[in-house]
């Protein structure tokens, strides 16, 4: 092959389309340190306890089955879920995590040039799932690590297709009011759709807090989004839901791809349903070891962000040798990983896991150590 046709094939490759290769890509949290072998990983939000005794028994009673293609209208899980909440079943999907849903979402109705809004500090996947369908993302600015619904509103213009609202939030732990979220609704046209992830939403207690699966059923142009990673500890097989107006559920369905459930996770997940001990025990954890945090590292002078989720924010000074980066490494060399949140928007913070009492002590002990050093 002569040169002047091997230049004409090479200009010729494959490139992404434009706008792909500026989206930088999800960070996770770390979950290694060199040179110790088991180290605490608290980066992740993951529940401390584990899962679900069932849900490991249904997991590994599906080994029978793995020769066969899932169900992919996820019955098992789809029925259970509907009679669990009083949902009906026609406005349910399922996604690999609630992030393919976040995916679908934006499939199904951005266009290039349109825009989806969203808290500053959101999660980072509304956005890269966005930027892939060539839309734009607008930030609203935050009070005091919290979402603000007139930046939000201010936010949206005719060319806004979705706004994604976490609720509480991720990393922050924050959360708004049911109040707040109807306020958002109603200045928000008929066409725009109100994506609320409540990944975290089983761990507010607050009569105020309100989930938003009444909207559903009120409005069509709200969606309401849960996970299994958090509660029920079953963040490796990546089961994700949401609930919707059914229009926009046959929508979603048409562009998700067949059998994304697999078998073992749809099995695991109704036994994890089910386990209402297990969820209890879980949420007790939290809502005893939370405030302890906050407390605590706050009589360190650090600042730590209220929060509402199973984790806490934490801020630390812009002072060289008691910044957040400084802080992550000397955690890491006690054994302890936490969560860098510099990718989010917020260097001067680290994100912690709530996990076991001697996690919490241990945590404290070495930030103590670390301020007074």
């Amino acid at each position: 092959m002569s040169d002047t046709v091997l230049d004409r094939a090479k200009a010729q490759r494959p490139t992404p389309k434009p706008g792909i290769l500026d989206i930088a890509c999800y960070v996770p949290g770390k979950a290694k340190v060199e040179g110790i072998e088991h180290p605490l990983k608290l980066s992740a939000n993951e529940n401390i306890l584990g899962c679900s005794s069932d849900a490991k028994a249904a997991f590994a009673g599906a080994i029978d089955l793995l020769h066969m293609y899932p169900d992919g209208r996820t019955t098992i899980l789809r029925t259970a879920i509907a009679q669990k909440y009083g949902l009906e079943p026609e406005r349910l999907i399922f996604g690999c995590g609630s992030d393919e849903i976040f995916q679908l979402l934006n499939q199904t109705f951005l266009e290039p040039g349109d825009n989806i809004v969203q808290g500053e500090f959101g999660f980072g996947a509304y956005a890269i799932g966005a930027r892939a369908c060539g839309a734009t993302v607008k930030l609203a600015k935050e009070v005091n690590h919290r979402i603000d619904v007139d930046n939000l509103l201010a936010q949206v213009d005719d060319r806004t297709r979705l706004v994604f609202v976490a609720n509480p939030g991720n990393p922050t732990g924050t959360w708004i009011t049911g109040e707040e979220i109807r306020r958002l609704h109603a200045g928000l046209a008929p066409g725009v759709v109100l994506v609320l992830d409540g990944a975290y939403a089983e761990f507010v207690a607050d009569p105020a807090f309100e989930d938003g699966m009444s909207m559903v059923r009120e409005f069509e142009n709200v969606v309401v989004t849960r996970t299994f990673s958090k509660l029920h500890g079953l963040a490796a097989l990546r089961v994700g839901w949401a609930y919707m107006p059914v229009e926009m559920a046959d929508a979603l369905d048409r562009i998700r791809l067949p059998f994304n459930v697999n078998t073992p996770a749809q099995m695991a997940a109704v036994a994890a349903l089910g386990d209402d001990d297990f969820q209890a025990r879980s949420l007790a954890l939290v809502a005893q070891w939370r405030p302890y945090l906050i407390q605590q590292l706050g009589g360190l002078g650090l600042e730590p962000v209220p929060s509402a989720a199973n984790f806490v924010l934490v801020g630390f000074p812009n002072t060289p040798g008691k910044t957040a980066k400084e802080a992550e490494a000397f955690l890491a060399s006690k054994g302890i990983i936490v969560r860098g949140v510099g990718g989010y928007g917020l260097p001067d913070h680290l994100r912690i896991t709530i996990g076991l009492e001697d996690h919490n002590r241990a945590v404290v002990d070495a930030l103590t150590a670390f301020v007074k050093s």
